[in-house]
C-alpha cells in the first residue's frame, strides 16, 4: 500500500508526503501524483520519503526519471527522509 500526502502545495513549491512501499503499480501512483502537482519547471518538488518502508528498481528508475526532468530546473528535485535536514538534492 502506498499513500501519498500534499503537505505543501503554492505556487512556488510542493510537498508529497509518501507512506509506504514505493513497488509495482503503485509506482505509477506516484508519478501520477508527481506529475498532477508539480510540474518541475513551474515549481520546486519536494518528496518525503521518511515513512517509505521500501523502494523496488522501478520506484528507483522514477526517481531517477524525475531528476532527470529537473536537471535543467532553476528547482531541483528535493529527496527528503527521517531528519528535518535535506537528505539529497537529486
Amino acid at each position: 500500500m502506498l499513500r501519498i500526502t500534499i503537505v505543501e502545495s503554492s505556487r512556488e513549491a510542493v510537498r508529497l508526503r509518501v507512506e509506504g512501499r514505493v513497488t509495482g503499480g503503485w509506482v505509477e501512483e506516484l508519478r501520477r501524483a508527481c506529475e498532477l502537482h508539480a510540474l518541475c519547471d513551474e515549481v520546486r518538488l519536494t518528496l518525503d520519503l521518511a515513512d517509505v518502508s521500501f523502494v523496488d528498481s522501478a520506484g528507483v528508475e522514477l526517481l531517477k526519471e524525475l531528476r532527470g526532468r529537473c536537471r535543467y530546473s532553476p528547482e531541483p528535485l528535493v529527496v527528503c527522509g527521517r531528519t528535518t535536514q535535506t537528505c539529497g538534492v537529486l
